[in-house]
């Protein structure tokens, strides 16, 4: 990831928003990676981004952990959610069928279960506590990709972190 924007989310609603705004700037056929450990955010921020693209704030999103992946259909978008924290070899993967439908958004969490994924990668999301314990430092960045990352630089810079 070349170059990246720093965000800080100081809360729930702060992530919130960040998906929310991430959301219309996704297109069909989005690889989107949720890096981060256990409690450091990648789900609610997904569930953010689906809520957001669903165009339902009360879409009731669940983490996939245990099914691996869960398809969500927004008229004619395909959304699919799938977490690779149980992910037990790459062969696995090729059974999810996350690129069955190429034109699906695809937002992975626990993507280090699969490096093979970060070569297809369209977004790489990285999500950690902030230094103190009190909010979330959120990195995002586009495989050389900069007027794409300038788009997404625009409509989060509420959210762009101190430097």
């Amino acid at each position: 990831m070349p170059d990246t924007l720093a965000l800080f989310a100081a809360d729930d609603a702060a992530t919130n928003a960040i998906g929310e705004l991430i959301a219309p700037l996704l297109q069909p056929g989005d690889l989107v990676l949720l890096d981060g450990d256990l409690g450091s955010g990648k789900t609610a921020l997904a569930r953010a981004i689906i809520r957001g693209l669903s165009g339902d704030p009360e879409l009731e999103v669940q983490s996939p952990t245990f099914l691996l992946v869960l398809p969500y259909e927004t008229g004619e978008q395909t959304i699919l959610h799938a977490d690779l924290y149980r992910l037990a070899g790459a062969a696995e993967l090729d059974e999810l069928g996350l690129f069955d439908d190429p034109q699906a958004i695809v937002l992975v969490e626990w993507p280090n279960r699969a490096p093979e994924l970060s070569s297809r990668a369209d977004l790489f999301i990285k999500l950690a506590v902030a230094t103190g314990g009190n909010g979330r430092a959120i990195s995002l960045g586009t495989p050389s990709d900069e007027k794409r990352l300038a788009g997404f630089q625009s409509a989060l810079s509420g959210f762009a972190a101190d430097p």
